[in-house]
């Protein structure tokens, strides 16, 4: 029920009132600590750009657009510079997961705005800012062109071979705590069977069998489904050297000794299975090995759309695409089929219709 009166506040004293009321939320249980500063930044955020001193209370539709176009284009701290270079040609520099998560923190302001009488009407139901508007698909998750899977393919194969990737950031790392074969053979997996990071990180030793000669990963996916998807001769290869050394190493003599990872395939030098956030820094310590001008940041998620885009590029088999994802409706794979450069013109070279008679 909205209280008789309007309490006219700054959007500056509001933010500061309401993120006190979200932090308090923590210590009853109804919000966890790190979700209740997602909203504290997010709001902080909002007073940046919509300027502190303004009353709350006169911000409308329109005002709140403006909002969320500048925070679209606003840079985020947390990507690589030439990450924030690519996504400022189309216009957006935050992805549109974060653009969503922010639009959703600030309508939470707003509702509680009408409920505490800071505002009369909540500007977000006359907002018209389009999800293209706002960036659209995220940068990091469109496929790697050709050149780049490739490359990325190219520089996890020199890891494999016990070759360099580059200088590394920081100081150089012991012996023990190398592991360069893992890093190469997570960056395959990915790249080759594009499997969904979380079931990247649940996969154990066991899963991993042969037959008929034919190396496959019995992959444990949503729902409870399960896959046996062979592993490409190039990626079996590195999966036994990291059987054989690195990962031998780290059940046997990581000062974590394996505790707790039980038949974890992918170990840290500690001998821990190795998290999904660990993942995305795997990534890019690979993308060091990279030509500079065909290296691009990408994300676990970025390299299973490189995966599909790549093998029904090819022609492979739609259904043999999706059973290879895991997924349980081929429709699913329009989400993960990008655009890739020139593929048009190379589809119309080869139109059937108009080949040489020679070529039929």
């Amino acid at each position: 029920m909205r209280p008789a009166a309007l309490n006219r506040l700054s959007v500056a004293e509001a933010a500061d009132r309401y993120v006190e009321l979200v932090r308090a939320r923590t210590l009853t249980g109804g919000l966890s600590p790190a979700t209740a500063e997602v909203y504290a930044r997010d709001v902080a955020t909002f007073v940046e750009l919509a300027g502190g001193g303004r009353v709350l209370d006169d911000l409308d539709g329109a005002d709140v657009d403006a909002v969320l176009l500048a925070f679209a284009r606003k840079p985020d701290g947390r990507r690589p510079a030439a990450a924030v270079v690519e996504r400022s040609a189309g216009g957006a520099v935050q992805s549109a997961a974060s653009q969503a998560r922010f639009r959703r923190s600030v309508s939470a302001l707003f509702k509680y705005a009408v409920l505490a009488g800071w505002v009369q009407v909540d500007p977000m139901a006359s907002v018209t800012v389009s999800a293209r508007q706002r960036g659209g698909l995220r940068a990091e998750r469109r496929a790697l062109t050709r050149e780049q899977a490739t490359g990325l393919i190219g520089a996890a194969r020199a890891l494999g071979a016990g070759e360099s990737a580059g200088p590394v950031a920081g100081r150089a790392r012991r012996r023990d705590q190398r592991m360069e074969v893992r890093d190469a053979l997570v960056v395959l997996l990915l790249v080759a069977v594009g499997p969904r990071v979380s079931e990247l990180v649940r996969a154990n030793v066991e899963d991993f069998f042969v037959n008929d000669g034919v190396r496959y990963w019995r992959i444990f996916g949503k729902g409870g489904r399960t896959r046996d998807v062979p592993l490409p001769a190039d990626v079996a290869v590195v999966l036994e050297g990291y059987l054989g050394g690195e990962r031998r190493r780290c059940v046997g003599g990581g000062s974590g000794g394996g505790g707790g990872a039980g038949g974890a395939l992918l170990l840290s030098w500690r001998g821990r299975r190795l998290a999904r956030g660990d993942v995305q820094a795997v990534i890019d310590r690979v993308q060091r090995g990279v030509e500079v001008a065909h290296r691009r940041t990408v994300t676990p998620h970025g390299l299973r759309h490189t995966t599909a885009t790549h093998l029904l590029a090819d022609a492979v088999d739609m259904d043999a695409v999706r059973r290879v994802l895991g997924h349980s409706d081929l429709s699913t794979l329009g989400r993960y089929r990008d655009e890739l450069p020139g593929e048009l013109e190379v589809a119309m070279r080869a139109h059937p219709l108009l080949r040489d008679r020679r070529e039929r």
